[in-house]
């Protein structure tokens, strides 16, 4: 039976101290503990980006699987903060890859829509079905189109993945857009007008800017968002596919 730990182990998670971690581990602390809001220790050394705890709590028979709070599922948490070595150790020890987390999300499904194309290529040779749609029915292809990142649709490519038509019309429907301004757009609709802005690039693909647009409040980032910007390598990809051209 999982009990509530005290918050020795948390406290070595959130530090990221793995000589701690394996104490508590040997003198009795669960593998599968969780927080007061019911957080496994597993989740949070996931989505920290903790691969040396990840392995410990693995090693010491943590379930892979269990979802933290009840919905959010540890190689979806990695996954989505693009820890390319966590999920790794997590698939190595049996995590399901197209497990379903709260709300419809899988672990592809966060990849792709953060355009980490290593934890996609991972998931991927791992088994991860790359047709599975996310919580809103959209394929993984055209998520990816969208995104405009030409790695994670290279890679759903080499894994047969269907809806090429569509992802090629998505890729030249962005082609069109200012992506700072529709970022913008997204974020006063979500905030309310009236905000600052403040923009970035930065190279997070070879070849391919990724465009962030902040929202401040009292000067500070409050909220944000971010795109890749290889909508014209993608529409060059699909075009030359012949399923492109067939549906």
């Amino acid at each position: 039976m999982n009990t509530h730990e005290p918050p020795g182990l948390f406290a070595a998670v959130y530090e990221g101290d793995e000589n701690a971690v394996l104490r508590l581990l040997r003198t009795g602390t669960g593998p599968d503990s969780v927080d007061a809001e019911g957080q496994t220790a597993l989740y949070l050394a996931a989505v920290s980006d903790a691969p040396g705890i990840v392995r410990l709590l693995l090693a010491a028979g943590a379930d892979p699987d269990r979802l933290s709070s009840g919905a959010d599922a540890p190689l979806c948490g990695a996954a989505c903060g693009g820890h390319t070595e966590v999920v790794r150790a997590l698939l190595a020890a049996g995590a399901a890859p197209d497990l379903r987390e709260g709300y419809g999300f899988r672990a592809l499904t966060w990849a792709v829509q953060r355009g980490h194309a290593d934890v996609v290529r991972v998931l991927l040779a791992a088994g991860a079905d790359p047709d599975l749609p996310g919580p809103g029915g959209e394929p993984p292809l055209v998520a990816a189109a969208r995104r405009g990142s030409p790695g994670c649709v290279r890679a759903l490519l080499a894994h047969g993945a269907r809806a090429r038509r569509e992802a090629l019309a998505e890729a030249r429907r962005w082609l069109a857009v200012d992506i700072e301004e529709e970022l913008r757009a997204g974020l006063e609709a979500a905030y309310g007008p009236g905000h600052a802005y403040v923009t970035s690039r930065r190279e997070d693909e070879p070849g391919t800017v990724t465009v962030e647009v902040a929202l401040l409040r009292d000067g500070r980032p409050a909220a944000g968002n971010d795109r890749q910007t290889g909508h014209r390598t993608i529409a060059a990809l699909l075009e030359r596919d012949p399923g492109s051209r067939t549906g």
